[in-house]
């Protein structure tokens, strides 16, 4: 007879309201003494693996459409996204990382054709901030905050704001902070932001160019950290590579200070370094434009450049790679007789 008084599974509505019920006993704790808090956070970590589940599956089933649409419309109408949000770091591990995918799937859901995550966080932009901020925090803070950021990124509206706002000047800060956990995170967020929306970030670029690469150059190229160096320039060959910051690409590669740190760059003994810099220093090379300050420098040093260029070689290199240095060794060929007054390679502080 037990069995006929079982409660009723909660629908995928239901589930998302129980959650909302439970955020807000825990988030007043004013009447809540140690035993009730402990029993609803059990409930709450239950009920966000069965909406997991909801929107994921259970490993022997699709999630089903009409279920998932009903978790996303509930968790936005009464605002138990931020209330989530704002209650992730009290959550255990466990019931955290469930919560993390949970976010991570609204932010893909669309109801009626449009992902109505992205229109919320654009009238809920104070969560964005919060949620980058959280790098001045400690580890499990930054760490979480930082996953739901990248996920919130991938909304046009989040990474315009986040573009526009001062938090890409702390960015620099973030990228090199000693624990190595949160500067990589800080890096895997910056890379987002400058990379998956191109029209946004064309502009931000345009817009921003020079205090923009300046510290680029000097806290990113320039560290001393190897592994700031080497995603910093492939980061930057992304950037420049990329069809929809063309002005960009030829504004920066018509800079003789921005040659200079590039031809150290490709003196670094890391050889994935060195390999990576090639991809940036080909496009001053190949620039059909170049000022003639640059011109000057590899006329200059073209023997250099070409025996450096002869020996360089790479493990991983493939066709591609054998065909763009092929390309610059006989773009520099090709130069002018050596200008007498022009800049040393050695001047430059690079001796390759």
């Amino acid at each position: 007879m037990k069995g006929l008084f079982k409660n009723k599974p909660r629908t995928p509505a239901e589930l998302v309201r129980h959650v909302h019920h439970l955020l807000l006993l825990l988030s007043s704790k004013s009447d809540i003494d140690q035993k009730r808090e402990e029993k609803y956070l059990a409930d709450l970590s239950r009920t966000i693996l069965d909406i997991r589940t909801v929107l994921y599956g259970n490993g022997e089933s699709e999630p089903i459409p009409d279920a998932c649409s009903q978790v996303t419309q509930e968790f936005f109408k009464e605002d138990t996204f931020r209330l989530l949000v704002l209650f992730l770091l009290n959550l255990p591990l466990g019931a955290r990382q469930d919560a993390t995918h949970v976010i991570a799937n609204l932010q893909r859901q669309r109801i009626n054709s449009q992902i109505i995550a992205s229109q919320y966080l654009e009238k809920n932009l104070d969560l964005v901030d919060m949620l980058i901020n959280g790098y001045e925090q400690d580890g499990d803070i930054a760490l979480t905050y930082g996953a739901v950021a990248r996920e919130c990124i991938r909304h046009q509206c989040v990474a315009r704001h986040v573009l526009g706002s001062d938090h890409m000047k702390k960015f620099f800060d973030y990228i090199q902070l000693p624990n190595f956990e949160i500067a990589s995170d800080a890096l895997s967020t910056f890379k987002e932001l400058l990379t998956r929306h191109k029209s946004t970030v064309s502009e931000f670029l345009s817009k921003n160019y020079d205090w923009f690469f300046e510290e680029y150059n000097t806290r990113l190229l320039e560290s001393n950290s190897y592994f700031t160096r080497r995603l910093a320039i492939k980061l930057l060959a992304d950037m420049l590579l990329d069809r929809s910051n063309s002005a960009t690409m030829v504004r920066y590669v018509s800079s003789v200070s921005n040659m200079v740190i590039l031809m150290n760059l490709l003196r670094d003994s890391n050889k994935t370094i060195q390999y990576e810099s090639f991809h940036v220093f080909k496009l001053f090379v190949a620039n059909q434009n170049k000022p003639p300050e640059i011109v000057n420098i590899l006329v200059t040093n073209r023997n250099k450049l070409l025996n450096f260029l002869g020996d360089f070689n790479f493990e991983k290199a493939d066709e591609q790679f054998q065909a763009d240095k092929q390309q610059v060794i006989s773009e520099i060929i090709s130069l002018g007789h050596k200008d007498p007054h022009g800049t040393s390679m050695d001047n430059c502080e690079v001796q390759c």
